[in-house]
């Protein structure tokens, strides 16, 4: 399948010698769900805004739909929409005519029904006369996913969409991405909230210093970074691992009624079989068991923290 997003090689140098982008490369797929994950200034925002032709790269190319975004750029553009952190907005105009603006922007022609449904699903249908000045922060986020949307992209950008924004319209955000993705549209987005990530993503991304640390499956990734701990309760407490069992590398909880075994999943030969023989030659009664996993979030720290 060919992707609808081709980046090949992309490095942005800012004026002032910084390194905001070192070499990215990346294929997106259409109709998958990508979540770049990032420290702040990572360079997730600035790979975003090349894309939408927001900043120029310094090097590299970047394809949308087989279309160079320099050359075709009336194409590229009209075929993506973004919601940016920032809350740029007019002050004076109503939501109705910001949504309907940005659509004729686009050359698209006016189309009342789709808009009438596109604020219902983000529950701005009630504010459509209101200026935009009148509206919280909140509602404000809620226009300008309006605005990204208004023109009916094949790919849509969300730049940290949910930051600071109410339990309601992070609801309402992921509902409406969940139908745009039944409809075929691409999504990528950045996020802090990395459950948020390993809720919906399909491929997950990580970038530190301006290089994609890697990009894979989301499970994939789980099951290949992702370490298992194996926890035994003992029935009695003791001071400390006893030398048979120090091979093992096992840690001893602070109160030391745990013994804890961090092991790899994929190794078939995790040994613990072995180590049950152990703990009951060393005299220790294990009296309950029980297993954790890595989560999306101990893998990407664990990530960002060796290769910074």
């Amino acid at each position: 399948m060919q992707p609808i997003v081709s980046i090949s090689n992309l490095s942005k140098t800012y004026a002032n010698g910084y390194h905001a982008l070192k070499g990215v490369s990346l294929d997106i797929a259409p109709g998958e769900i990508l979540a770049l994950l990032g420290p702040n200034g990572a360079g997730k925002t600035t790979l975003i805004s090349i894309i939408c032709g927001i900043v120029n790269a310094s090097s590299g190319t970047v394809r949308v739909a087989d279309h160079d975004i320099i050359k075709d750029y009336r194409i590229t553009r009209a075929m993506i929409g973004l919601v940016p952190q920032e809350l740029t907005l007019g002050a004076f105009d109503t939501v109705w005519n910001t949504l309907s603006f940005s659509r004729g922007l686009f050359g698209k022609k006016p189309d009342p029904t789709y808009l009438e449904q596109l604020l219902k699903e983000l529950s701005l249908w009630e504010k459509r006369d209101s200026h935009l000045r009148t509206l919280s922060g909140g509602m404000k986020r809620r226009v300008l996913i309006g605005k990204a949307l208004s023109h009916e992209p094949s790919i849509l950008f969300l730049d940290e969409p949910t930051a600071g924004v109410d339990v309601e319209l992070r609801k309402d955000m992921w509902a409406l991405v969940s139908r745009l993705r039944q409809s075929g549209v691409t999504i990528i987005l950045t996020t802090h909230y990395i459950e948020e990530a390993e809720a919906i993503a399909d491929r997950v991304g990580v970038i530190n210093n301006g290089e994609l640390l890697l990009v894979d499956d989301k499970r994939a990734l789980m099951h290949k970074l992702g370490t298992r701990q194996l926890i035994m309760e003992l029935e009695d407490p003791i001071d400390s691992i006893p030398p048979a069992l120090q091979a093992w590398m096992l840690e001893l909880s602070a109160d030391g009624r745990q013994l804890i075994y961090t092991y790899d999943p994929l190794n078939i030969h995790s040994g613990i079989p072995g180590l049950f023989s152990a703990i009951s030659e060393a005299g220790l009664l294990v009296k309950d068991v029980d297993t954790s996993k890595s989560s999306l979030e101990d893998i990407f720290i664990d990530l960002v923290t060796t290769k910074s």
